[in-house]
């Protein structure tokens, strides 16, 4: 169990239902045990990570970023394997790497640019699942890379519908090249994009391995068609309640369930909102400026790494 002190325990244990305002020019996330809900320019986002047990700490790494005028918002949700080192070295990684590219929305280079570095730094028995999206505010277009990951649950508000988005309708480049492969697996893996639109109260939820691997009442893992059932059953609530009912109900269906691995969950919806008159004239200023680091990355000793 990772064990810390006091002040650091209350500084990054973080509990709140009242949504912040993502800033432009920032990046905020980290691997700590969190809930929180944020505003940003076309999206809510609401996000729970939960670690193994008791820790304050764990294996599940998130990150959210807003781009100079705020148009950008891209969200990271990755899964390594182990804990320890290699956890915070992939998150430190994976911070600088969103703030290098904040104002970059292409989807391919960044997640490429995550698996070669991660390659580079870990162990050969080492990888790493990863989800990332991008939305661009003015045209509501959600680009979304799965690099091994579970597959991400999308609900249209039109059709009162849950369904699985994946990319299996995406043509690779060629017969033999493999493409979404794990971080680490290989550094010159492809990585295919998927683009839908996300009208007003759309949601999509992004979630770790420990839901998918999470037993049903026949002792089987739910995994992902066991998830769509388990969102598509609880009734049209709010995004909060909709986090804490869809945990409820996996729970109930096996003592161990989410007991055994980190469990995080990270929901957004898309709320219509457009770009401030003063963000946009800001923006060129903004552009060369400092991104401002609000993550918090907690190592298997309970060091702090936040600011990087």
């Amino acid at each position: 169990m990772l064990k810390t002190s006091p002040e650091l325990r209350e500084n990054i244990m973080e509990t709140t239902r009242d949504p912040e305002r993502m800033q432009c020019m920032e990046v905020w996330g980290g691997n700590v045990r969190v809930e929180k809900h944020f505003q940003m320019t076309g999206l809510e986002v609401w996000i729970s990570s939960q670690p193994e047990g008791r820790a304050i700490a764990g294996g599940d790494v998130y990150y959210l970023s807003s781009c100079s005028s705020g148009r950008i918002s891209r969200i990271l949700l990755a899964d390594v394997s182990g804990h320890g080192g290699i956890v915070a070295r992939t998150a430190a990684g994976l911070r600088d790497l969103m703030r290098q590219n904040i104002n970059v929305i292409s989807q391919r280079r960044f997640v490429a640019a995550m698996n070669r570095q991660f390659s580079a730094t870990s162990r050969d028995e080492d990888f790493a699942t990863a989800i990332v999206s991008s939305f661009f505010a003015p045209t509501r277009s959600l680009s979304l890379c799965n690099a091994g990951h579970p597959h991400p649950l999308l609900f249209r508000a039109a059709r009162n519908e849950w369904t699985t988005l994946t990319l299996s309708d995406t043509p690779m480049k060629s017969a033999d090249n493999v493409t979404d492969l794990p971080l680490g697996i290989d550094d010159q893996s492809g990585y295919q994009k998927l683009t839908t639109r996300l009208d007003k109260g759309d949601r999509v939820l992004c979630y770790s391995d420990a839901f998918t691997d999470a037993r049903g009442i026949d002792g089987k893992s739910l995994g992902v068609d066991g998830m769509l059932q388990t969102a598509a059953s609880i009734q049209h609530t709010d995004e909060q309640t909709l986090i804490s009912s869809l945990v409820a109900a996996i729970r109930a269906l096996h003592p161990e369930n989410l007991t055994q691995d980190d469990a995080t969950i990270v929901l957004f919806r898309a709320n219509g909102t457009r770009t401030s008159i003063r963000d946009n004239l800001l923006a060129p200023f903004r552009f060369f400026g400092k991104v401002s680091d609000v993550s918090q990355i907690v190592t298997g000793q309970g060091h702090n790494l936040a600011k990087g």
